[in-house]
Parts: structure tokens; sequence; C-alpha cells
């Protein structure tokens, strides 16, 4: 098996970057998910409540991140604030960007403003993870991995094929056996010098549905991987990793290295 492709998604349900490298921290690939966009209640907005987030392009730069063309700085003396993922999900300290907060809310077509996680250690793992581990202002886990093969069966199932980033996967990986990410839960996989422990299948939402370049919801793939792979209350499609990282300590994949179940 190999990485065939890496993505990061600068502002949580923003527009993918796609790299041939990228630096692993213990709490996910660098500059992925610092930012989120939240509501007037401290909330984040996804793509669930907001699918023309696919319409923003997140570029990040030292000390900072370019929305669309516009420069926003890390707000290092911004107004300390605490939000949520979820609403069910623990608070977190962040703080604001107001730099952003027209052209988020034009965007979005809401009121929103921007939050940036200045401190991923300020963000625990649920679940299934060391006492240790964190994570940025992804859903739960600090990597997405999807198998390519595995898409290659699910669009055998579909009338009109999907693409993988309807997934919005960090890693995908080549060269497996369809749905061989089932059998990696509870494992490690290394890539390149790196291990990564598989800490639980992703459960997938509405989001698949939405193009990922236009923004349309349409019914498929959620729809079927109902009828297929609906597992312990979840719909599945690829698996969660936690890098095997201390703290202070980043290690770089790329495109093209091998990847190996190692338990």
């Amino acid at each position: 098996m190999r990485i065939a492709a890496l993505h990061t998604y600068p502002v949580k349900g923003c527009h993918r970057l796609d790299h041939d490298a990228a630096v692993t921290e213990p709490w996910g690939l660098a500059g992925d998910r610092r930012w989120m966009a939240i509501d007037a209640d401290g909330v984040g907005i996804t793509q669930r409540q907001a699918p023309a987030l696919t319409g923003l392009h997140a570029v990040p730069r030292p000390g900072g991140v370019m929305l669309n063309g516009f420069d926003v700085d890390e707000p290092l003396d911004g107004p300390p604030t605490t939000v949520r993922v979820f609403s069910s999900k623990p608070p977190v300290a962040a703080r604001l960007a107001p730099a952003a907060t027209a052209l988020l809310s034009d965007l979005l077509d809401r009121d929103a403003r921007l939050a940036w996680l200045a401190d991923p250690r300020a963000r625990p793992i649920q679940r299934n993870a060391l006492e240790d581990d964190r994570v940025n202002f992804a859903d739960g886990f600090p990597i997405l991995l999807a198998n390519e093969a595995s898409l290659d069966a699910l669009n055998g199932w579909l009338d009109e094929p999907v693409p993988m980033t309807r997934f919005r996967p960090n890693l995908v990986v080549a060269d497996a056996e369809p749905w061989a990410e089932d059998k990696w839960v509870g494992g490690v996989l290394r890539i390149g010098g790196t291990t990564f422990r598989v800490a639980e299948p992703s459960s997938r939402c509405v989001v698949t549905t939405i193009d990922q370049d236009t923004g349309e919801a349409g019914r498929e793939p959620l729809r079927t991987l109902g009828r297929f792979r609906r597992r312990d209350g979840g719909l599945h499609f690829g698996v969660n990793l936690i890098p095997d990282l201390g703290s202070g300590e980043t290690s770089v994949i790329r495109v093209g290295e091998p990847v190996l179940s190692v338990s």
C-alpha cells in the first residue's frame, strides 16, 4: 500500500488543499482545521448547516491565513472565548479574528465569526484515545484515512460515481483491498517513520452528499452507504487515526510513501 493523496482543510468545512508532503503533529496535519467558523452561540458552523463553506478557499501562511484572497492574522491578542465543535462537545479555549466576520457572514449568509485554536493541546480526544492525545477542530480525531479501493467498491453500487473529495480525507491510500481498513481498527499503521493508531471507523454524515466544488447537495452516497455499510449504528467509510507522537514531536509524510499495517 502507499499514500496516493494528502489533504488539509485549514478552516473546518472549507475547500481542501492538496499536498505532496505534510508535516504530522500530535493533533493532526500541520495547518489542518486550526480555524473554525462559529455562530452567535460559539458553536462550529459546518457544511451540514452551511454548504457554502465549500466556496471558502483557505491558505495558511506564517502567522495567519488567506481566506478567498483576504488576509487574516492569527489573533494572538484577540478576544478570548470558548467554542464548541458541536453543541454537544465540551468547550475549548480559542481566540476570535474579528477581521474575518464580514467575509464569513457574507459568504455563509448568516452571522458568523472566525475562531482560531491557538493551542491545540487544549482539546483532548474524547474516546478510544490515550489521556494525552489531542485533536484540532476536527469532529473527533486528528486524521481521517480513506481507501481508493473502497471508493471503487462503493461506486460500483451507485448509478453515478462520486469522487473521493466527498469524504474529505486527510490521507488516501492506494493498492489496498476494498474495505481492508475495517481490519485495521484497533491496530497500528506505519507511514514512513511514523506510526498511527487506528482509533475507530469513520461514521459518515450528510456532508458526503454535498458536491465539494459546487456546494450542491443530493442523496448519494449516504443512502447507499446505509444499505451496504451500516455498522454499529453508523454508516462507515474510512478510519480515524491518531499519530503516535509525543508533545512537540513532528514527522513528515509524503505522497508515494508505503503504508504498512503492523498490528
